[in-house]
């Protein structure tokens, strides 16, 4: 062991109490993400009037939003996996090479987003819906989080590098401080309080990109002054083909196992809006509700990356073992507390959030037959976490397209159809996200048996 890591509990500390000692902080980073999501919609769905319709509206923008985190936070999982290993062998010059690619990265990914705010929001929202009110508030809503997207990229990328020189709670603080602001300012501009304008979906938007721009403002002051090991000479800020090139490498699938999830969302409003409006309302808020449950495994995940990369990095087999051990089994704890909340927890949550009528049975019953997936779904999202830290990038987007493509829209749009032509029950429809998940979950087992490999550089 090189002299550099005695004290590096990265390399050092034992995996069980390094993946609770580095999760712990993110899950609760992840989970508070989520968390500010509900709550947006709480505030939005209990406005004076039209509330179900703005509720709606948010559901339609949604699928691009998450496209943008998922370009930020792939292009972020590329870094962290990357720089981690390159910590792992000591090669600081290298770590900061990398780092500085990742921030000239945010800039260019910002400015197509700028693009796309200005001059493709309206094309994107007319798809999914014929209602004006829902069109014109959807509109407004995604043009401010495109606009002033900086904060959700740069973010992105500051956190990843915390995260992979061992500073978690460092990037907590930070997303904890962008989740109180949008949720201090959601009430002000929604609503509005102490003589702010009453600005409505506007406002949520508003309060969402100032909360990210103080998460990414946070993140790159701890970036500056605890990222000891990475150089901040402007230097590494040129770009390098071959380094943009590797962290793509790693970062391309997943950039594509987030994206899945805006085109599976995207795809199932347009299958959903052809069964009812209820149901695509139903589902979006089932959707943030859920996320509740599924970021906190993604955090887990995120600490699964870093510490069996750096493992790997090492050549230390016996911990690559451990990191996928210990990760499956701390995620699945997760997911069954997951699962006993959103069944126990249905119909507390529709009143929450003032449903009524066909909205409320339709959300019920996606509540208690969906959370059904959670513990098949926590087995793909921890080995998508092991595969992208040992490089089988193709492994991990094979598992991503199971869960969110191929065993979704397809299947969903046949129980559409038979609801449709056959008068069966709508909640058939949601029985496809227990299939998807535990047929993938299946795969995803296979290809860690086939690779018993990883282990082995």
């Amino acid at each position: 062991m090189k002299q550099s890591e005695k004290n590096d509990k990265m390399a050092e500390m034992p995996v069980k109490k390094l993946m609770l000692v580095m999760g712990a902080p993110m899950i609760v980073s992840m989970v508070l993400q989520a968390l500010y999501n509900i709550v947006d919609s709480a505030f939005i769905s209990n406005m004076a009037q039209n509330g179900e319709a703005a509720l709606n509206a948010l559901t339609l923008a949604f699928p691009f939003q998450m496209l943008m985190v998922a370009i930020g936070i792939g292009t972020g999982i590329g870094t962290n996996v990357l720089v981690a290993k390159d910590l792992g062998l000591g090669d600081k010059d290298r770590a900061s090479k990398v780092a500085g690619n990742a921030q000239f990265l945010a800039i260019v990914i910002y400015f197509v987003f700028l693009l796309f705010g200005i001059f493709g929001v309206q094309f994107y929202i007319s798809t999914q819906t014929t209602n004006p009110m829902v069109y014109d508030m959807a509109v407004g809503y995604l043009r401010i989080c495109c606009i002033a997207s900086p904060g959700v990229i740069f973010f992105a990328i500051y956190e990843k590098l915390l995260q992979a020189a061992g500073h978690s709670m460092h990037s907590t603080i930070a997303q904890i401080a962008g989740a109180v602001t949008n949720m201090i300012l959601d009430p002000i501009m929604i609503y509005g309080w102490f003589g702010c304008p009453e600005l409505g979906v506007k406002g949520a938007a508003l309060a969402t990109v100032i909360g990210q721009c103080v998460s990414w403002l946070l993140a790159f002051l701890f970036h500056i002054k605890v990222n000891t090991n990475l150089s901040k000479k402007l230097r590494y800020l040129k770009p390098s083909s071959e380094v943009i090139r590797k962290i793509y490498v790693v970062g391309l699938p997943a950039i594509i196992a987030q994206a899945l999830m805006s085109v599976m969302t995207y795809g199932l409003n347009i299958i959903f809006v052809s069964v009812s409006e209820a149901m695509v309302t139903a589902y979006g808020l089932y959707y943030k509700i859920q996320q509740f449950i599924l970021f906190a495994a993604f955090g887990l995940r995120d600490a699964i990356t870093p510490i069996v990369s750096y493992a790997y990095g090492m050549g230390d087999q016996k911990r690559i073992r451990e990191g996928i051990k210990y990760g499956l089994l701390y995620t699945l704890i997760i997911m069954v507390i997951g699962t006993i909340i959103t069944e126990g927890f249905a119909s507390p949550f529709a009143k929450v959030f003032s449903l009524s009528g066909e909205t409320e049975g339709v959300f019920i019953s996606a509540m208690h037959i969906i959370s059904i997936s959670f513990l098949f779904a926590g087995i793909n999202i921890a080995l998508q976490g092991v595969f992208q830290a040992l490089n089988r990038g193709l492994a991990s987007l094979i598992v991503s397209l199971g869960r969110q493509l191929i065993f979704v829209l397809p299947v969903a749009w046949i129980f559409a159809q038979l609801t449709l032509n056959f008068q069966m029950p709508l909640w058939i429809i949601w029985t496809t996200f227990p299939l998807s998940e535990i047929l993938t979950a299946i795969i995803a087992c296979f290809l860690l048996r086939r690779n018993n490999s990883l282990t082995t550089q």
